[in-house]
Order: C-alpha cells, then sequence, then structure tokens
C-alpha cells in the first residue's frame, strides 16, 4: 500500500524536546512528583490513592457495618472488584451500600487534605484548576468520592476546582505527548507513545490532527496494545524485548494501514526522569532494577526498536502524571496554572502555568 505523502502541520510556538522537558507547546512544566510528607509518617499522597480507598473500605467494613455478617462476605477487600463495589451503589446490598457511603466520605475528606496540602506548596501557588485522573475516577464509586470532594472544597470557599479526566487515563498516558512530542514527529500523521505502569504497559498510535484543533483536542489513539508485565514477572531485559515488539508491530500496522509515522516513541514512566532519561525512583513496582545507575530506558529500548521511514526511532521520557496531564490541556487552556492528581495506587502529581 502506498504511504501517504507528509503533511504540512499548523504553525506552533518552538519548544525545547528533550528527556523531562520543563516546557510543551504553550505550557510551562512547573512542577512533578513533589514528595510531600505527612506529620504522622509516610507521603502525603497516599492518604488519597486507591489503596488508601481500599484500605477505608476494609475499615469500614470491620467497624461500622449495621448487621452481624460482613455484607461482602468473605471476600478480602483487596481482592474485590471495582464493579462490584460499584454494584452496590445502584441497588445492591444497603448494608454494604452503607459501609461503601462511609469510606466514600472518609476517602472525600482525606483528598480535600491533600488537596489543600498541594495548593499550599509554592510550586502550586495560584493553582485553582485541577484534573483527577488515574483509574480511580474511571468508576462510580470514585466518581462519587470526587464530587463528594468537590462539594467539600466549594463548601469551604477555597475557590478550587476538580475536574475528572475528559478521555479514558489509559489513553489520557499517550495523548499527553501531543503536547510534548518534537515539532518534526508533529508534522507526521502518527507517532509511537508508550504508557509504562506498575502493573501494564500500554503501547498505541497516536494521531494529533493539529490540522483539526492546533491545540491537540481532536487527538487520538489509532491502535493499542496492553500487557499486563506484572503476571509474567518478566526481567528487565525481557521487558524490554517485550516492549520492542510491541512497538514494533504497530509500526507495522501503521504501514500496512498507509499511516505516515513519525520516528519517534514518547514514554510515559512512574516516578522521577532526569533530563538525561535517567529513572532516579518511583519504579519499584516494575520489573528489575530501572533505577540501575547503568540503565537508560531509551537507549536499551532503542537497541530492540526497528527503523521508522529508514531512521532509528528517537525516544524521549517523562513523568506519567506529567504527560496524563497535558492530555487535557486543550480544555485547561483559559487556565493561567492548573494542576493534576493522577489517583492509582500511589497519587501522581503535576502543575502547569499555560504561556501561549
Amino acid at each position: 500500500m502506498t504511504r501517504r505523502p507528509a503533511r504540512p502541520g499548523p504553525a506552533r510556538p518552538a519548544h525545547r524536546s528533550g528527556h523531562a522537558s520543563r516546557r510543551g507547546t504553550g505550557v510551562r512544566i512547573d512542577s512533578w512528583n513533589l514528595p510531600l510528607r505527612h506529620p504522622e509518617g509516610g507521603f502525603l499522597g497516599d492518604r488519597a490513592s486507591q489503596t488508601a480507598f481500599r484500605e477505608l473500605l476494609d475499615q469500614a467494613r470491620r467497624a461500622h457495618s449495621t448487621c452481624a455478617r460482613d455484607p461482602f462476605g468473605r471476600t478480602p477487600t483487596s481482592e474485590l472488584g471495582k464493579d462490584a463495589i460499584d454494584m452496590v451503589l445502584v441497588g445492591g446490598d444497603p448494608d454494604a451500600a452503607h459501609v461503601v457511603h462511609l469510606a466514600v466520605e472518609e476517602y472525600a475528606r482525606a483528598l480535600v487534605a491533600v488537596v489543600r496540602s498541594f495548593i499550599a506548596q509554592p510550586e502550586w501557588a495560584g493553582v485553582r484548576d485541577i484534573v483527577l485522573g488515574g483509574g480511580f475516577p474511571d468508576h462510580a464509586t470514585g466518581q462519587l468520592a470526587i464530587r463528594r470532594a468537590a462539594r467539600l472544597l466549594k463548601l469551604a470557599r477555597s475557590g478550587v476546582r476538580l475536574r475528572v479526566l475528559a478521555q479514558d487515563s489509559d489513553e489520557g498516558g499517550l495523548l499527553g505527548w501531543v503536547q510534548l512530542a518534537p515539532a518534526a514527529a508533529l508534522r507526521r500523521e502518527a507517532f509511537l507513545a508508550v504508557d509504562i505502569g506498575g502493573t501494564n504497559i500500554r503501547c498505541g498510535i497516536v494521531e494529533p490532527r493539529l490540522g483539526e484543533d492546533r491545540t491537540g483536542g481532536k487527538a487520538r489513539v489509532l491502535e493499542h496494545t496492553q500487557w499486563r508485565h506484572a503476571d509474567d514477572a518478566p526481567t528487565r531485559d525481557g521487558a524490554m524485548r517485550r516492549l520492542g515488539a510491541m512497538l514494533n508491530g504497530l509500526a507495522t500496522q501503521a504501514r500496512t494501514r498507509g499511516i505516515d509515522l513519525a520516528p519517534f516513541v514518547g514514554i510515559a514512566c512512574p516516578g522521577e526522569v532526569d533530563a538525561r532519561g535517567h529513572l532516579l525512583h518511583g519504579v519499584q513496582n516494575l520489573p528489575g532494577d530501572w533505577a540501575a545507575e547503568d540503565f537508560f530506558l531509551a537507549e536499551a529500548l532503542g537497541d530492540w526498536l526497528q527503523p521508522v521511514r529508514g531512521r532509528a526511532p528517537r525516544v524521549l521520557l517523562h513523568n506519567d502524571a506529567v504527560v496524563q496531564g497535558l492530555s487535557e490541556r486543550p480544555r485547561m487552556r483559559h487556565a493561567r496554572r492548573w494542576g493534576v492528581l493522577t489517583i492509582g495506587t500511589g497519587l501522581g502529581n503535576a502543575s502547569y502555568s499555560n504561556i501561549g
């Protein structure tokens, strides 16, 4: 099949593209991965993670049930599926609904406390709009807890507005690269992106569609693939081989479909990424030692990538909360400053200023 010719994109403000870049298109990345500590010990964000909600639900089951028997039976809270928890809110067992609502209320108050702590930091000064991403807002219980937290913030006249990521969080970790990718990559029809998590690795073909919306608001994921690496427990080198195979497969799909693919891969990673592309910390849930001094993900992956358009793909890294938050930038472009909290196993964070 004949490849489509390269199409010139609309004019875009120039920005320096590199690992852990501080600037994207029209946006400055002011902070990410702030390690705020709680006075009683541990990281503050852990008080508003999805894990924290599970712990609150477990406490409610043990101490506040209105019936003699546990309404969820003998299933440990850690093993309850999201759907099982959600179902009790829409016509399920009233005693189970009671304990879920108790956990929702306690979680909402914890989230408010975390939000207040973040906006008190110099890096978050002036932030009044906060996007919530991650897996927790993707189900009904999480949405209810977020609405309750938003109401508490409004009642307190905090001036803070919470909003849930517009797209699925799985896609947000890919689409955010439209705001970070080098200009040369954005002049092509599509590029490859990766979102690395502690349980799954997701890869996709991202189509920016800047000709339809120069802010990236029409960007979409054309094809995607996912690997639940936590089930396979691979070595670090094995993970690189598998990730390379996933990306090469997507590049082959693009070629078969006649998609003009850029020789570029954007990777969203957990934890701290420095300007060299070295992963400093926060990668303990990934297979092997990804924070080793001699390990550079872009170089290790590059050894397994096939050429695209006759060139070795350029690989850039950034923090996963930063990338997911940037997927919301087209809808936040009228805010002077804004932030993101990604609610998953932990709590990711980033703050931004719009500059153009």
